[in-house]
């Protein structure tokens, strides 16, 4: 087994350890990558801890980078590749819920890999001989696909709050269930989670998404209760009943549709919260005698986009949660292709593919016969294509006329008015595509002119 584990291990990785032997250090590799190495997966990158003192480290390897001095790491970069060396050590209390106070540098790595958060992830690997290093049982949990807390979990997690959603995320990224003791401790620890920054929980939210069923870590967050520190809102939509084309309640049709999305971290979220607007939108109609969500789109956007603020999304993945929340509800019925090139235009061309996949993963996630939802997908995509090959105009961009050329033609002034006249030429080439040339909409554009206000005009 050292063998074939060491014949795993970059060759980086030895030459860091051969620097380290030549001054008597010793060297293990650690963490995740001895966790997946187990596990048979290729580690993404490679953590190395030594006995050396961070000081002995800067002088082995001047060039390294001096990343987290203070608790003993610096970064090797040999080949444009970093690896992060780390001093054995023993930490102090947590009063910030995230770094310890102090550290305490130590020589044995038992003692090391204690500080860790959870058994998996406390298994190391000795880079001379291979030997394997597991004094809290990570092989087995690693065989039984346990998440288990290194020592007493409510320790450990009131020491970092971020652990408690690490478990729930390596819950639904590894596959593992998650311990009986170890969930208990959760819900005592929540106020050092609610320490937590807002971007290290969508850093947490973003990596889940990853995971083949990202709802996985999601159950996890509701049954603790991290869910209603992070986002009681969708707390609202958990038993909700919805209507008689819906098989599950809205918080699992959520799930549904995340996991059904495509492996694109801010697509899964805005299949998360595509539906987040049904519970203040549900009414009761004595009509169908059903349930009915009118407008819960719009709700939907205007509820998500201040999540999304407060969770420290980027602008531009904010506004592309925001959007795919607005306009996910389409429902496609031999529509005309005026109709086709108008619903272009307000979801935006760059964003038909996420709509697309959107509106799949929608269909699945209703938990019924969706073959219908399908055809109907699979005939709005065909006009879709036909509308844009025939070289639709989808904004003024495309008009035959531009601004310039309408205020020279017709005497306008820049203002009001030439924005009101852009816009009604847009929407009759929409409707009849032959009134894009130049003749027409100049002829059209002194109609639109003479129709306005003299004031307008100045």
């Amino acid at each position: 087994m050292s063998e074939e584990l060491l014949s795993k291990v970059p060759p980086h990785v030895f030459r860091i350890r051969d620097v380290l032997a030549r001054s008597q250090k010793r060297a293990w590799v650690v963490g995740g990558c001895v966790r997946d190495l187990l596990r048979g997966k290729p580690p993404s990158d490679w953590d190395v801890c030594t006995d050396a003192t961070p000081q002995e480290l800067m002088k082995l390897f001047p060039r390294a980078i001096p990343t987290g001095l203070q608790h003993g790491t610096v970064t090797v970069v040999l080949d444009r590749e970093h690896y992060e060396v780390t001093t054995l050590r023993g930490e102090g209390a947590y009063s910030d819920g995230r770094r310890p106070d102090a550290v305490h540098f130590v020589s044995d790595i038992d003692q090391d890999l204690a500080r860790r958060d959870f058994t998996v992830n406390a298994i190391a690997i000795a880079a001379d001989t291979g030997a394997i290093v597991d004094p809290f049982g990570g092989q087995r949990d690693l065989e039984a696909k346990v998440i288990r807390a290194v020592g007493k979990a409510e320790e450990r997690f009131s020491e970092d709050g971020l652990r408690v959603l690490r478990a729930a995320r390596f819950c639904a990224t590894l596959g593992f269930s998650l311990d009986p003791a170890t969930k208990a401790a959760i819900e005592p620890t929540l106020g050092t989670y609610k320490k937590v920054s807002p971007e290290r929980v969508r850093d947490e939210w973003m990596k889940a998404m990853k995971a083949p069923k990202p709802s996985v870590a999601f159950d996890v967050m509701l049954e603790t209760g991290i869910l209603g520190v992070t986002c009681p809102e969708l707390l609202e939509g958990v038993g909700l009943e919805q209507n008689k084309f819906h098989a599950y309640d809205v918080w699992k049709h959520s799930l549904e549709c995340m996991d059904a999305c495509p492996h694109d971290a801010i697509l899964r979220i805005a299949g998360l919260f595509h539906d987040v607007g049904k519970p203040r939108s549900r009414a009761f109609s004595d009509k169908t005698n059903d349930y009915t969500f009118y407008d819960h789109d719009r709700i939907g956007a205007e509820m998500v986009e201040p999540i999304a603020t407060r969770l420290k999304f980027s602008n531009d993945e904010r506004t592309r949660i925001t959007h795919l929340v607005r306009h996910h509800l389409f429902h496609y019925d031999k529509w005309t292709d005026a109709t086709v090139r108008r619903w272009i235009r307000r979801v935006g061309k760059d964003r038909l593919e996420d709509l697309f996949f959107l509106n799949y993963a929608d269909a699945v996630a209703k938990g019924k016969d969706a073959t219908s939802s399908f055809e109907a997908l699979a005939a709005l995509k065909l006009h879709v294509e036909k509308v844009l090959a025939e070289g639709a105009a989808l904004s003024t961009k495309d008009l035959a006329v531009d601004g310039h050329t309408l205020m020279k033609e017709l005497a306008v002034k820049p203002g009001p008015i030439l924005g009101k006249v852009l816009a009604q030429l847009l929407e009759d080439v929409t409707s009849d595509p032959s009134l894009n040339t130049r003749e027409r909409l100049l002829e059209r554009a002194k109609e639109i002119v003479g129709e306005a206000p003299n004031e307008a005009k100045d």
